[in-house]
């Protein structure tokens, strides 16, 4: 009996875990299911997610009411495979074995829901790309 290879793991980095790290966690959830292991995290975590990206992914039908802004820890970067910062600077902990990506995305913070739906969809762009980069066709 064969085990299947283990599920890759990605991490989603940003300041403040409240819009595109979010957005990107939620996606790669939402479109690869359980075959992928998805955690987010920020260097500066907020108190709440930002509610206008909480409307954009609505829109698309994926409910992130549920989520909180979470502390990025270096345990967090030592479990994933995939490391992918948008907009962290110098902050994120780098090991040496893990693949990093850097996403250029605008911030969403303090921004309405019109100037998320964007950066929403770009992240989306972006995931679908990951999702055929780290998973077997």
């Amino acid at each position: 009996m064969s085990s299947a290879a283990p599920r890759p793991s990605v991490l989603f980095v940003c300041v403040h875990n409240a819009g595109r790290s979010q957005m990107a966690a939620a996606f790669l959830t939402h479109l690869a299911g359980s075959r992928v292991e998805v955690r987010s995290a920020g260097s500066a975590p907020a108190d709440q997610v930002n509610p206008a990206v909480v409307q954009a992914m609505a829109e698309v039908g994926i409910d992130i009411t549920a989520e909180t802004p979470k502390i990025l820890t270096t345990e967090a970067v030592q479990a994933s495979d995939v490391v992918i910062t948008m907009g962290c600077g110098d902050t994120c902990p780098v090991f040496p074995g893990r693949t990093y990506l850097d996403w250029r995305l605008d911030d969403p913070a303090g921004q309405g829901v019109e100037a998320v739906r964007p950066i929403r969809d770009a992240i989306e762009g972006y995931v679908r790309g990951l999702i055929a980069d780290v998973l077997p066709a």
